[in-house]
């Protein structure tokens, strides 16, 4: 088994063993289509919460993040403040959205608003770039299981997929949320397992990492300056971060559909804030073990340059492969911030195909057992999707962590900027010609707000956390424009 010893094989099999097992215990409430893609409603506050953090969490922070603050400094933690601020908003002008009516997907309360076209629109960008971002996620997390056991990338890969369909198809949304509460604290206890052994291993300790971090002025925390071509910057991470935040958090079925699972916009809102205190020490947690593989290799110098991603798991094969269960464990804690992200995301995805996409246009009605059975389905579908693209994951050179992020602020961004319109615009009479026309004129603006996004994503060095400002403010005004000369013509 490679550099895996039976012990960590054991505690690797009994992670992922759990994690079905949960999944089909809790998948016997899950009897209807409406229990597996909101729970039927019930779950309680602090289940959602530390299932929006462990969903957030995901891979990318486990073994990007550490990665950062090792090439780095500490400017990173900027960017949680702007998701703490972002949570505020969402909670107060989105959440009460969802609850009105009943919807399942997040883009149906555009259809209400703007028709059919914006609705399937917005469904099929969120569709094609959750499965391209959470496929690269699946790529850095087989990395470190390549590594330590030979396993082919696309093996490994697979395996993860497998094992995230079994529970999530038995289960659904309920299987999702409470396997990602069990799955926040394994990753959390392998991540403060991985701090305590660099740091036990430096001379000093704690405070030896960060002095020497301090000599080589990596608790650099705040940068104030301005500029658009750079991301670790204060303003950027406040108000390109905010906007983000209200785009993956307000408008993203990722997110929405754990919202739906709570008994009412009041415990949504609670969760969804509260989640923004844990995910910022979170990001505290991982940058400071980053700082102390600084330190760690500094003392244990690598035989080739590191690239950022493989830091934590080179760490991983060359010192925690030392200490008995200790790599299983930190795979185990590794596998659980992936599946919980991908559970999640198979889950999303699937409600989205199935509620915005197949059944209006199958143009009949589904019984429940049948809009279950292809849910599933599409679920499945999903998931060899992902897997594929994690395979292709290998050709990023760039940090997965940054490349995951620009994905989601170059396309949540106009989708953010709908909703936006929404509000700013004066609702029309339900199918009046009024009502035609914005429909019309968001859709014009939600496409020519993507055409722009990919000018500058292509054409320009504008910092990845601007994106969702550029492009939800362009949709905006592209939008007020488009109505504006509609209502003029009519």
């Amino acid at each position: 088994m490679g550099k895996l010893s039976w012990l960590d094989g054991a505690i690797v099999l009994a992670t992922l063993l759990l994690a079905v097992g949960a999944g089909l215990v809790l998948g016997r409430k899950a009897g209807s289509a409406r229990a597996w893609l909101v729970g039927e409603r019930d779950v309680p506050w602090w289940a959602i919460l530390l299932s929006i953090v462990a969903t957030e969490t995901s891979s990318v922070t486990f073994l990007s993040v550490p990665g950062v603050a090792f090439t780095g400094d500490l400017r990173f933690l900027q960017l949680p403040l702007g998701y703490l601020l972002g949570r505020l908003v969402v909670a107060r002008l989105f959440l009460p959205l969802y609850f009105e009516g009943d919807a399942l997907t997040s883009y149906e309360v555009l259809g209400r608003r703007f028709g059919p076209g914006v609705k399937r629109a917005s469904s099929l960008l969120f569709l094609v770039t959750r499965s391209v971002a959470d496929g690269l996620r699946l790529y850095l997390t087989a990395l470190p299981l390549k590594m330590l056991t030979g396993m082919p990338l696309a093996a490994a890969i697979a395996l993860m997929g497998a094992v995230t369909v079994a529970y999530t198809f038995a289960g659904g949304m309920r299987a999702v949320v409470w396997t990602d509460v069990v799955q926040f604290f394994v990753y959390v206890a392998g991540g403060l397992l991985a701090l305590s052994v660099a740091v036990g291993d430096v001379t000093g300790g704690l405070g030896g990492v960060l002095q020497l971090a301090r000599d080589h002025g990596k608790l650099r925390l705040f940068d104030f300056a301005f500029a658009l071509d750079h991301a670790d910057l204060f303003w950027a991470g406040l108000i390109g971060g905010a906007f983000l935040t209200l785009a993956t958090h307000g408008t993203d079925q990722l997110m929405v559909q754990r919202y739906l699972c709570a008994r009412n916009a009041r415990e949504a809102g609670r969760a969804l804030v509260a989640s923004g205190v844990v995910v910022l020490a979170q990001f505290a947690l991982f940058l400071l073990l980053g700082l102390a593989l600084f330190a760690w290799f500094r003392d244990h110098p690598p035989a080739a340059p590191i690239r950022s991603d493989d830091v934590f798991p080179t760490f991983i094969s060359q010192r925690l492969t030392q200490l008995p269960g200790a790599v299983g464990l930190i795979l185990g804690a590794l596998f659980a911030v992936s599946m919980s992200t991908l559970s999640s995301s198979l889950n999303s995805s699937a409600a989205a195909a199935v509620n915005d996409w197949l059944k209006p246009t199958v143009g009949r009605s589904w019984d429940d057992a049948r809009t279950l059975r292809v849910t599933r389905g599409a679920m499945v579908a999903f998931a060899l999707v992902q897997v594929g693209c994690g395979v292709a994951g290998a050709a990023f050179t760039e940090s997965v962590v940054k490349s995951v992020l620009a994905i989601a602020s170059f396309t949540t961004g106009p989708t953010l900027g709908l909703f936006f319109l929404a509000r700013a615009l004066r609702a029309a009479p339900a199918g009046s010609a009024a009502a035609r026309a914005q429909g019309r004129a968001a859709l014009i603006a939600f496409v020519a707000a993507l055409a722009v996004m990919t000018w500058v994503w292509r054409g320009t060095s504008l910092a990845w956390p601007w994106y969702a400002v550029v492009g939800s403010l362009g949709t905006l005004v592209l939008g007020l424009v488009a109505a504006r000369l509609s209502s003029a013509r009519s």
